[in-house]
C-alpha cells in the first residue's frame, strides 16, 4: 500500500520529491490501520462469545458458529463489545485483520437475525419440490435432480416455482443458493432456469429466418 501510494504522489506532485498534503495522510501510520478491522462489533442481548485459544465461539438464538482466529490475531471481549488486534504489523496479518473482523460481524448477525436467498425456477413444466432434507428438480431434464439440504440450512419452496433458503452460515448459504443455481442456469435466448430472484440477465436474440 505504501509503494502504491509513493507512486501515486509521484505522478501527482509538483515534481518535489515530498509528498503533498494529499498523500501525507496515506503515508501516515493510520496506512497501517485497518478501518473494518479496528472497528469494534457490538454483542446483541442473547448472543454468547466465547474465546478458546484461536477458537471464536458465537452463540445465539439460530444456532452456534466458529471460527478459527490466524497466527498473529486475538479477540477480547469488554463492555458487550468484541474487538479483534493484530500482534504485529506484517502485511499478510494487516490484510487478515479486516478480513476475520467482518467474518466475525457476519457470524453475530447470522446466529441473530440469519440471511437468507430467494431463487426462481421459469419455464413451462419446470418445477422443484421439498421431500424431508432433499430436493428434487423437474428441469426439462430425462430425470429429476434432487439435492441434499445441507446441515444448517433451512429451504421452503412455494408455489413449485419459489425457493427460499435460510441459515446462519453467510457463506453456506450463499453456497447452496449457488449450487442450485447451477442445476439449470438461465439460458441465453428464452431464460429459462434457476436463478435469482431480482437477478438482471442480457437475453440474447435468436437467429432470424431469411
Amino acid at each position: 500500500m505504501l509503494d502504491w501510494a509513493e507512486k501515486f504522489c509521484a505522478r501527482s506532485g509538483n515534481g518535489s520529491s515530498e509528498p503533498d498534503c494529499h498523500c501525507s495522510g496515506v503515508l501516515g501510520n493510520e496506512a497501517l490501520m485497518s478501518r473494518i478491522g479496528k472497528k469494534p462489533i457490538q454483542i446483541p442481548a442473547g448472543v454468547d462469545v466465547k474465546v478458546a485459544g484461536p477458537i471464536v465461539s458465537v452463540k445465539g438464538p439460530l444456532g452456534k458458529l466458529d471460527w478459527s482466529l490466524s497466527t498473529g490475531l486475538g479477540v477480547s471481549i469488554a463492555d458487550g463489545q468484541l474487538v479483534v488486534s493484530r500482534s504485529n504489523e506484517d502485511r499478510q496479518i494487516r490484510a487478515l485483520h479486516g478480513l476475520t473482523r467482518a467474518e466475525l460481524s457476519n457470524i453475530v448477525q447470522g446466529v441473530t437475525k440469519g440471511y437468507e436467498r430467494n431463487l426462481e425456477i421459469t419455464g413451462v413444466g419446470y418445477k422443484v419440490a421439498v421431500q424431508g432434507r432433499t430436493m428434487s428438480f423437474n428441469l426439462g431434464y430425462i430425470n429429476p435432480v434432487t439435492y441434499p439440504i445441507p446441515v444448517g440450512i433451512d429451504v421452503k419452496v412455494d408455489k413449485q416455482t419459489l425457493i427460499n433458503v435460510k441459515g446462519a452460515d453467510k457463506r453456506l448459504v450463499g453456497q447452496v443458493a449457488a449450487n442450485l443455481r447451477a442445476i439449470k442456469p438461465p439460458d441465453v435466448y428464452k431464460q429459462k432456469g434457476v436463478r435469482y430472484v431480482g437477478e438482471v440477465l442480457r437475453k440474447k436474440a435468436g437467429k432470424t429466418g431469411k
